[in-house]
Parts: structure tokens; sequence; C-alpha cells
């Protein structure tokens, strides 16, 4: 229970990074303020109370300290107090889950040879832009949302931001930028890759197998023993990663209310 809990640490910390980070009403409140579309940026996370009063003085802090924003976000895991996720039931919250999984051995597998690089110049970034544009597109498309471009610019700028400490990582196929991945040496010698995307015409390639071998050997390297990655229970990359040694551990329940305007 203390690697799963240390794996849920990572997790949410990864999260935080590049962005403002406080405590207040009982909670960690993750903020942007130049980024307001971007979910992972703005939310609240390791809420501890439980009483009505105190849920309630939680909930009017977020609607003050997110006025910029069109969304309230919570991310609950195991530990969090049951009310807690009840109130927010209560109030129209939709629930949708993340996946943790874990690495604690060797991946399985052989990963193919491949031009994989990390994303330092301005032409590897143009790249990756071209990429989180297209998988912003892909992931909206999924779920019946507009594919609002400030939503890809913002996307690319949050990652940004985060570098270093993580790394992104860009495959490339013929000089041309075909998918992207990274890695972060974590906390408490608990790792982390995220965010893995192909170009549909790259597909099919070996590029994601090559790029996960890249960046758990990057964050074992800088001193990582576990892995974490994070999955959507809906969607078919959590049996790759299952295949090729990650366990799941843990659900970080994510509880959404959408805005029509950021003053509501």
């Amino acid at each position: 229970m203390d690697l799963i809990r240390k794996a849920l640490d990572v997790a949410g910390a990864n999260m935080a990074l590049g962005n403002e980070q406080f405590r207040a009403e009982g909670a960690t409140f993750v903020r942007n303020r130049a980024h307001p579309l971007i979910y992972d940026a703005n939310h609240i996370t390791g809420v501890e109370v439980s009483s009505p009063e105190q849920i309630e003085r939680l909930l009017a802090r977020a609607d003050a300290e997110y006025s910029h924003t069109r969304h309230r976000r919570f991310c609950l895991d195991f530990r969090t107090p049951a009310p807690v996720a009840a109130r927010l039931a209560l109030e129209g919250y939709v629930r949708d889950d993340a996946l943790v999984m874990l690495l604690e051995g060797e991946l399985r597998g052989e990963p193919p040879p491949c031009d994989i690089r990390p994303a330092m110049t301005d032409e590897d970034w143009a790249g990756y832009g071209e990429l989180r544009m297209l998988d912003w597109q892909e992931h909206a498309a999924r779920h019946g949302m507009a594919p609002v471009p400030e939503v890809g610019e913002s996307l690319l700028a949050v990652a940004r931001a985060k570098q270093p400490p993580v790394q992104n990582w860009i495959a490339y196929v013929d000089g041309r930028a075909a998918a992207y991945f990274n890695s972060w040496a974590g906390i408490d010698s608990v790792g982390q890759v995220e965010d893995l995307f192909t170009h549909p015409d790259f597909r099919h390639r070996g590029l994601a197998t090559a790029l996960i071998h890249r960046c758990v050997a990057d964050c074992r390297a800088k001193g990582a023993g576990p892995v974490v990655i994070v999955s959507d229970p809906a969607d078919t990359p959590k049996r790759m990663y299952a295949a090729m040694g990650f366990r799941p551990v843990a659900l970080v329940s994510n509880y959404m209310k959408r805005l029509q305007t950021p003053a509501e």
C-alpha cells in the first residue's frame, strides 16, 4: 500500500508541475491562470475534509480560486473521505476514472530500432506541437467535444513549462515527427512516463513500444525504480501497457462540472 500511495502521489505531482500549487480548506489547489481551458492545470486534489461544513467551505473556495475557468474539477482517490465524492455527485459533477499502472521489474518485449530524440530545439517543439494538436483533435472527436484550437495551443505551452524536470521525447520517421512520449524521474524513487501519442500515418510500426522503452530507461537512469503510467480505462493502450509489465494498482476518480461562462 505504501508503494501504491507513492504511485498516486507521483501522478498527482506530475499534473501540478509547471503550475501554481497551494493548500487551502483541507485540499491542494493546482491553478494556471494563463491556461484556463486545461483541466489538468486547474483542479483540486489531496482533499482531506469530510464534514458538511468543511466541504461547503471547500466548494466555495473552489468557485473563488477558479473564477477564471469554465469548469470545476476534483481529483479523488481511495484516500479521499467518502462524503466528498457523495457531495460532488449531489452537485451534478460527472465522474470519470483514470487507471494508475505500475512497472516494478523490467519491461517485456524488444523495441524496434527507432530515431528517438529529446525535444530540445524549436524545430523539435514545432513537430511536437503539430502532433499535440492532432492528439487533441482526436480526443475531442472521441468525446463529442469541439476541437477548440486554443486548447491545443495551451496543451503545448503546459507541456513545455514542465520541461525540465519532465523530458519530452519525439520519434522521427524520415525526419518527420511521428510520435511523442515523456519521462520524469518523479519523487521518492518512483518515476512516471506519460502522454503517449502516435500520428495515424505511423501507427503499428513499433514507435510506441520504442518510446516506452526509452522513457522508462530515462527514468531509471535518473534514479527511479518503479515507474507509473496513467491510462484511460475505456481505451485500448492499457492492454499494451499490461502486456509490457505494468500492473493496475489504483483508480483516480475525476469529478467534473462544466460551466457556461467563467463567472457562473
